[in-house]
């Protein structure tokens, strides 16, 4: 019998291998001062792409002032204790109520966590009897729900109808042997490479094949639609959405989330879901908090207005150079370009070090080996110099990257 720590000594996981180079910098890394469009890292300010903080409203004047004010009143700690015993308030029902109206729900339910708020989710919809069919790029918070689930999955290929179809083939046949049902899951956005969920496609499928839909909007919440209210207000579709799921910890630039549904659905998840149940109530700061961002994501049409400007003109600008930035259809604008591990690291820290930009770097195993993403993150707080540093910058660095320098500094450093 083996100790249960050798393998961690063996076998550090497929990023863990690299904390040796990476750990504080490319892994780990240190922002610091007020969350805005250019912030202190290493000692020096930078252009900070690396923030989801999408409308501007984590050191907005209004919301810093409304937060101060709110954390005198309530302090970090009420309510004590879960909702279903003793953490539910009438602050709490009064942003359900109004979040339910903003997203066109019956109901609304606030979670303390997002992670662990869709997993649970997950986990209290679906029975052995039922099928899951999700898109095989899924969050991790959805792959960690689908594992909790014991019976039988399904994955179809990233924004594939035609494999879709196939995958509610094979759970179709499978739910009329059980007597279950089926949970189709998809994103609004998908956050790494920015693309939209095929949401009215699959809603379509709703004619031909009996499922459920699920979607996780995470990135869409605040930034899509006429209004703000998501994926499936800006495909036509948020009515076809059975359960909406978004987070705070994006456009609302705070921490917690939330379900949407008929008033059947979330009636049944607020007494079933565990991750609730037997966890402490989201604190009453947090949620006056939300309800202030949600006012003025309302109110304020400006600031989504100054978003969609330094997206477009960010996503234009990076175009017009032939990047390659996949097929976004979000804020999420993500870069694609060739080399390995080593040349990113060597080229990421250039673009911190001597071009003063920070995004965030993906490599293998998240994105396929040979490809680096460089994701950039627009926000309201951006503005035009910022884009135009950050256009110059990258055009030199994927100039040094092809003519092999990068590579070259690799090796010398005996990274490769």
């Amino acid at each position: 019998m083996n100790d249960l720590f050798d393998k961690i000594i063996s076998n550090k996981g497929p990023l863990g291998k690299y904390a040796e180079i990476a750990e504080g910098y490319f892994a780990f890394p240190k922002l610091e001062g007020p969350i805005s469009n250019r912030m202190i890292f290493n000692g020096k300010k930078v252009i900070t792409w690396s923030v989801n903080d999408y409308l501007g409203l984590a050191n907005h004047p209004e919301i810093r002032e409304f937060d101060v004010q709110a954390a005198k009143k309530y302090g970090s700690a009420y309510p004590m204790g879960a909702r279903l015993m003793s953490g539910h308030t009438d602050l709490h029902e009064k942003l359900e109520s109004e979040l339910a109206d903003f997203v066109s729900k019956q109901k609304a339910y606030v979670l303390n966590f997002g992670y662990q708020g869709i997993l649970s989710t997950i986990d209290s919809l679906v029975s052995k009897n039922d099928v899951i069919v999700y898109d095989v790029d899924c969050h991790a918070c959805i792959v960690d729900g689908v594992r909790l689930h014991v019976g039988k999955r399904f994955t179809f290929q990233h924004n594939d109808i035609n494999s879709l179809e196939i995958n509610l083939d094979r759970a179709t046949k499978i739910a009329e042997k059980t007597g279950g049902g089926i949970l189709v899951i998809s994103e609004g956005v998908f956050g790494m490479r920015g693309e939209q969920g095929k949401i009215k496609e699959i809603a379509e499928l709703k004619d031909k094949y009996k499922f459920r839909l699920l979607v996780d909007d995470a990135h869409g919440f605040g930034t899509l639609g006429n209004t703000g209210a998501g994926a499936g207000e800006e495909q036509g579709v948020q009515d076809q959405i059975d359960v909406y799921f978004a987070t705070f910890a994006k456009s609302m630039a705070s921490t917690g989330a939330f379900i949407a549904a008929d008033a059947m659905i979330i009636d049944f998840l607020k007494y079933n879901m565990r991750s609730q149940v037997f966890a402490k109530s989201l604190q009453m700061q947090l949620v006056a908090g939300v309800l202030k961002r949600l006012e003025m994501l309302k109110t304020k049409p400006e600031i989504r207005t100054k978003l969609w400007h330094n997206v477009n003109a960010l996503q234009t600008g990076l175009k017009k150079q032939n990047f390659d930035l996949g097929t976004t259809q979000s804020c999420v604008t993500p870069v694609f370009l060739e080399g390995d591990i080593h040349e990113a690291f060597v080229m990421v820290k250039e673009l911190r070090e001597k071009y003063h930009i920070f995004c965030s770097i993906v490599v293998y195993p998240v994105i396929p080996k040979g490809l680096i993403l460089l994701r950039l993150i627009p926000t309201s707080t951006h503005n035009d110099d910022d884009i135009k540093e950050t256009l110059l910058a990258f055009s030199k660095i994927r100039s040094k990257l092809k003519d092999g320098i990068y590579k070259m500094i690799a090796s010398k450093l005996k990274m490769a």
